[in-house]
């Protein structure tokens, strides 16, 4: 007579332990999350395993929810701007960016040459940050904490850089519909060339450390393999369906901001394993500084914001308070909203985690009648559910890590 034996740890659901004792075998139901130093309090995993081998993972999300798409029908395009900087909150300004080309497309508003030099410039230094922090955590996922100092110490740098720009570090509330919150302040390029000279030292650090470091390759270098085909199926974008062999960088095949202006290289991986996502992500760093150095060189000059849009961009406050009609333009736009024609759009940015796409529709006026946003995060974490499988238990830390998603736009 066969016996069957259901061991669980964590509180698991009733319909997993009822399927787990109907398979005839020892089993394990074990959530691992919310509460776990991988999963941060906002993301759980209900798995089966077997002994140490994954057999089915299960994401289960809604811990961070917070109806943005909802709240957005409910306020003036302006004022939803801070709402995309808790999306993917490692990379605000570039939330930003995404946001306000989406409402411009169809306002058919064309912001200045310097706007868009500044709207680059934030948005790659958005990227640099937050693969800096993605790979110390990935590191330290994988065993490794001495890169997440060189990481994070050069991440304090750009927020202290972010400060000096928006007046906030984390949430920066940066771009507007039409332009940009305020020009770029007397001697910030010198100090962001500054920086730019600098990070190479501490990312060639970071390579010493992890790159050839057995014990890192032996947990991230096959394992987590995604193919070209399974990403391209599960929606996959950005550095994670780069590393998956596939060539796609909106920056390149759909260029904004004057993005087809710059000299860059896109990274490709080979196996779209932990270890190759982690290389990509190392070399965007280095793109990403290169992008940066050639749009400060060629700084233009001019306005920052699309000064004939009269009934989309508030005006400079020196001119408010010396200019009757740009008063009466600012208490236009600040009680009704910028006036945005009827009509949908849908735009999507290449930011640090993937293409950030919002889809936008307007009945006139200046409130969005729907709006929905496609997040990268989401896409990205999807594929877990086929990834985890036949794993070990102790990989999932890695797995997750190399994934580098962010609940925020995941649950939005």
């Amino acid at each position: 007579m066969s016996t069957t034996t259901t061991k669980e740890l964590a509180i698991g659901d009733v319909g997993a332990r009822a399927s787990l004792a109907e398979k005839g075998s020892e089993r394990m139901a074990l959530n691992v999350g919310p509460s776990h130093p991988t999963t941060h309090g906002v993301l759980r995993l209900l798995m089966e395993l077997n002994g140490d081998l994954i057999e089915k993972c299960e994401p289960v999300l809604g811990y961070l929810h917070r109806g943005d798409e909802k709240i957005a029908e409910n306020m003036t395009y302006n004022q939803f701007v801070p709402y995309t900087d808790r999306l993917d909150y490692l990379a605000p300004l570039a939330n930003n960016v995404a946001y306000a080309l989406t409402v411009e497309n169809l306002a058919g508003v064309k912001v200045p040459e310097r706007c868009e030099a500044i709207r680059v410039i934030i948005c790659e230094m958005a990227r640099i940050s937050s693969h800096l922090l993605g790979m110390g955590v990935f590191g330290m996922d994988a065993g490794a904490w001495t890169p997440f100092m060189y990481t994070f110490t050069e991440r304090e740098k750009l927020y202290t850089l972010f400060e000096e720009l928006t007046g906030a570090r984390f949430t920066t509330s940066y771009t507007r519909i039409g332009g940009v919150a305020r020009d770029v302040p007397e001697g910030w390029l010198d100090r962001v060339l500054k920086f730019c000279d600098e990070l190479p030292k501490a990312t060639d650090e970071v390579e010493k450390l992890l790159t050839r470091n057995r014990i890192f390759i032996d947990r991230t270098e096959g394992i987590g393999e995604i193919s070209s085909s399974d990403a391209i199926a599960y929606g996959l974008t950005g550095p994670n369906l780069r590393a998956a062999g596939v060539d796609l960088d909106l920056r390149k095949d759909k260029p904004y901001s004057g993005y087809e202006k710059y000299d860059f290289d896109v990274p490709i991986g080979t196996k779209g394993d932990c270890y190759d996502r982690y290389l990509v992500r190392i070399e965007e760093v280095r793109q990403s500084l290169r992008i940066i150095k050639q749009a400060i060189a060629d700084f233009p000059g001019g306005a920052w914001y699309a000064e004939d849009a009269k009934k989309i961009f508030a005006p400079p406050k020196e001119k408010i308070l010396t200019s009757m009609e740009e008063l009466i333009q600012n208490f236009m736009i600040v009680t009704e909203g910028p006036q945005i024609p009827v009509g949908e759009t849908y735009f999507e940015a290449e930011n640090p985690k993937g293409a950030l796409g919002f889809y936008l529709v307007s009945k006139g006026g200046g409130v969005p009648y729907r709006l929905k946003i496609r997040a990268p995060s989401f896409c990205n974490l999807s594929i877990l559910e086929k990834l985890a499988p036949g794993h070990m238990l102790a990989d999932i830390t890695v797995i997750l890590g190399s994934l580098d998603f962010v609940m925020g736009e995941c649950d939005r």
